[in-house]
């Protein structure tokens, strides 16, 4: 069966598409002659790039997938009047251009889509493709329904395939149900079932005998997700490079996608209550540390690249004692991005550094352990801003967010949170802080009582009444039971966007310290026009360099110090340095703020 698989706007186009490269490389390691067309990067040259990374980042209010809705279920596409424009107008104002938002969403919709969709549709010879395959995450859906619509149009005996995270579940299952353009769902991991799919294409066998596909007329339940990883074929990119090159989009340094684990450890034992990822395939999985070091000097010398995004939910513990130890050992110049949990020490953080790691993300989601519990992550806030410490020490930069809107919450919380924020200036700042958002699969959705819940508003100005929004949607508007008014978070966020402007100034703030025995001395730097210096000498600079590597409680102090220091006497000082703003204080335990000034060690 000759296969083209897809890659249709929005996915981002700085990186390829890991979908495309495993699926390419599981097909032809079957025997099966697959071809992959990232068509996200033809839609970036031909409407901006710019324009189009601000439209992939834009995951809220469906605006990238109601810009293909009419292609895609052309009389039947609900919002012909380009209503939507207008009802989130605020929201998308980024997007504007120079002139009115609807105006230039219009353009794109009804000028450069149907334009995009006939170059692609014309360009490939679908004369010798016997399955088109497409893989959706966010904001593909629609794209790739359109194009799908074109290619049966002229070509109605080929075969489509649809699969990826935004048909998982019942959410494939209804698609598969009210999309006319749809043959067949790959529901979810694909490795096995997407070949076996092949293979019964090819012999005249019944599809929906393989597990995990489904089509209209019904489905055959999925087997357990792969095991072995290292079994998997590496990610073939050729293809994106080439297309990306010839259209003058290849950027100066490609991240590469890397897969060294699936699932999430800490989801199969606690799920963070707002966490919809790994919706039917939560078990973790990971390649050997072996694998994964094969894998990164092969594709870095295949594609000149040095730079690795790993797509795995979450690091596994593993690679900290084995894989990251063997990076440093070999002297390889890779730079990393990893997902990880946020209780690592400082001496983890300096080994991620040394092994190339420059970008995180740790879920840190919150500054108060009682949010945190609430949420299940299995942390306390005095981690969390320890993580950041020592980020910022060894040079990591650290993607997170503060959320908040989670049942059992207290406006305490917040206020403690805003109070705190003005002495942690120093280290990187959250990306936003916002209302957690509901996401199918996340046990607030699954568990939780609701007075109200919707797919998110948008949904109805994309998809047509035949399709049960209730099934497909991802995203949901919703209202809890006893929430907190809006007007809680209101000191938080202000806190939060004056964290941000300061670390988009010229100086950016510092706490710094230099110590010798019995001696320890801080600067200062947070804000402006309050520079100053705190000197402290013999059982106070003890304490507080006590508290420097990782959050420590008072008793934990006095076995360093000796029983000569009181507890209480401990805990004094304590209160004394969090009111300077040079300490952490998180219920039982304290944490110094200030950095080394040696650096590096």
């Amino acid at each position: 069966m000759r296969t083209v698989l897809l890659s249709m706007p929005f996915t981002h186009v700085d990186r390829p598409s890991i979908q495309l490269g495993l699926l390419r490389a599981i097909g032809e390691a079957n025997g099966f002659p697959v071809r992959t067309v990232h068509a996200n990067l033809d839609f970036a040259a031909r409407i901006g790039i710019e324009y189009y990374r601000a439209l992939a980042d834009m995951r809220g209010r469906m605006i990238g997938d109601w810009l293909f809705s009419v292609e895609a279920f052309g009389a039947d596409a609900p919002d012909p009047d380009a209503l939507l424009p207008g009802e989130f107008e605020p929201e998308l104002s980024y997007l504007a251009g120079g002139g009115p938002v609807r105006d230039r969403l219009l353009r794109t919709r009804d000028r450069d889509v149907p334009a995009f969709l006939d170059d692609l549709a014309d360009g490939i010879d679908w004369s010798d493709v016997d399955v088109v395959g497409f893989s959706c995450t966010f904001q593909q859906n629609t794209a790739s329904f359109a194009l799908a619509r074109r290619i049966r149009q002229r070509r109605p005996d080929i075969v489509t395939v649809f699969g990826g995270a935004g048909f998982d579940g019942e959410m494939g299952l209804e698609f598969a149900r009210s999309v006319e353009c749809v043959d067949y769902v790959v529901i979810g991991e694909g490795d096995t079932a997407f070949p076996r799919l092949l293979k019964a294409l090819s012999e005249g066998a019944n599809p929906l005998t393989v597990p995990g596909v489904a089509s209209r007329d019904g489905m055959t339940p999925a087997e357990p997700p792969i095991e072995a990883l290292d079994e998997l074929p590496v990610p073939n990119y050729d293809e994106y490079f080439e297309r990306a090159a010839n259209l003058g989009l290849l950027p100066d340094v490609v991240w590469l996608p890397i897969e060294s684990a699936r699932g999430c450890w800490w989801g199969a034992k606690h799920h963070c209550t707002f966490c919809g990822l790994n919706g039917t395939t939560m078990r973790f999985r990971a390649k050997s540390p072996n694998r994964v070091l094969a894998e990164l000097a092969g594709q870095a010398r295949r594609y000149g690249a040095f730079q690795f995004e790993a797509v795995d939910n979450i690091m596994d513990p593993r690679y900290v004692r084995e894989l990251l130890p063997a990076v440093v050992e070999d002297g390889s110049d890779y730079e990393f991005f990893y997902e990880v949990k946020a209780n690592l020490s400082r001496a983890h953080l300096k080994l991620l550094a040394q092994a190339g790691v420059t970008r995180l993300q740790p879920g840190l989601e919150s500054l108060s352990s009682h949010v945190l519990r609430l949420m299940d992550k299995g942390v306390r806030a005095a981690q969390n801003v320890n993580l950041l410490r020592w980020a910022r020490y060894y040079g990591i930069e650290v993607g997170w967010n503060i959320l908040w809107g989670f049942p059992g919450e207290t406006t305490a919380d917040y206020a403690q949170q805003a109070a705190v924020i003005p002495h942690l200036v120093h280290l990187q700042p959250p990306e936003g802080a916002a209302r957690v958002w509901l996401e199918r699969f996340s046990p607030m959705y699954t568990r939780m009582r609701m007075r109200h819940r919707a797919p998110e508003r948008s949904y109805q100005y994309v998809y047509p009444k035949t399709v049960d929004l209730d099934r497909i949607a991802y995203f949901f508007d919703y209202e809890m039971e006893d929430a907190l008014p809006d007007e809680t978070y209101a000191d938080l966020a202000r806190e939060v966007a004056a964290w941000t402007g300061l670390w988009e100034s010229r100086h950016r703030p510092v706490l710094t310290y230099w110590s010798s025995p019995g001696y320890l001395r801080i600067y200062d730097g947070r804000h402006e026009g309050r520079e100053g210096t705190y000197t402290f000498r013999d059982t106070l600079a003890r304490i507080y360099l006590a508290c420097g590597d990782r959050p420590t409680t008072a008793r934990a102090v006095q076995d360093k110090l000796g029983p000569d220091v009181p507890v209480r006497a401990i805990e004094d000082a304590f209160a004394q340095f969090a009111e300077r703003g040079l300490m952490f204080l998180d219920e039982s335990l304290a944490l110094a703020l200030a950095l080394p000034a040696t650096r590096g060690r």
